[in-house]
């Protein structure tokens, strides 16, 4: 192969990178919360990232969205822009991030459905209005996680788990390349909860171009439908690779500090029972 051809071939195989992290350390308040990640995630990947509390997840999270920079030396490219260069509030418009870090920003006058319709536009409100085929893509939205009910209803008087249907109709709505569910379901009860992880698998199944990164701290909620994933512990990646090479017991063990038995369900998902 020359020269021309391995130039060539190497930008080809850039394109399909989503998110590179390389060199990349964070301190908050002097107290260092991620040290030295160094990570990748390609087009199309539904990617899981495992954590205890205070591992560094969303830390990790804020860092792929610009609002916290790492310590000089680092890249961050995300959708292939190099933060730096890049317009960071034109790029999230781009990524639909779902998280119970944004509730903490809701304006308590918004209704339900102009939250959703807020999602485009890349603000925590709606200072316009909509059109009609945003507003019928919305209603359908809220229809699909069976909260036509919370249409009208202000954002503030929700319950968290209603809060969290709007925003994941709210990212939906955008039609990202990259969606972040950063523990979606962390309010959610049983059937809630359920109801969610089934919307997310049909998402995943029905749009194998849209990269997802799926946070939590709990094991039964990786789908199996996330084939990829990393453990991150202490703001260190512990172990990246397949699924099966990431949910092992050591590894489990290792991340939260207890001996963890592994169940296996009918339709592939792992329980954890602390043994």
């Amino acid at each position: 192969m020359n020269e021309i051809e391995f130039l060539h071939k190497d930008i080809s195989c850039n394109k399909n990178i989503v998110v590179k992290i390389k060199n990349a350390t964070v301190y908050i308040d002097e107290r260092e919360i991620l040290h030295n990640i160094n990570w990748e995630v390609e087009k199309g990947d539904k990617y899981f990232i495992l954590g205890a509390n205070g591992a560094g997840k969303t830390t990790l999270v804020k860092t792929m969205l610009g609002y916290i920079w790492p310590f000089y030396g680092a890249t961050v490219e995300i959708l292939g822009q190099r933060f730096g260069n890049v317009n960071l509030n034109e790029l999230r418009k781009k990524i639909a991030w779902v998280s119970p870090f944004i509730q903490q920003h809701l304006a308590r006058e918004l209704t339900g459905i102009r939250m959703v319709l807020s999602g485009p536009d890349g603000y925590l409100g709606f200072y316009r209005n909509a059109n009609e085929r945003e507003l019928e893509e919305a209603k359908n939205l809220l229809k699909m996680l069976n909260a036509s009910h919370l249409e009208n209803k202000s954002i503030l008087g929700m319950s968290s788990g209603e809060q969290m249907k709007i925003l994941i109709a709210r990212a939906l709505l955008t039609k990202p390349e990259l969606m972040i569910l950063d523990e979606p379901n962390v309010y959610l009860d049983i059937a809630e909860r359920e109801f969610l992880l089934n919307t997310i698998n049909q998402l995943a199944q029905n749009h194998p171009e849209l990269t997802i990164i799926f946070i939590s701290q709990r094991i039964e909620d990786i789908l199996p439908i996330f084939n990829k994933g990393m453990i991150l512990n202490s703001g260190k990646i512990d172990i990246t690779g397949t699924r099966e090479e990431v949910l092992t017991k050591e590894n489990l063990k290792k991340a939260f500090g207890v001996d963890i038995k592994l169940i296996s369900g009918n339709k592939g998902r792992l329980w954890a029972v602390i043994e």
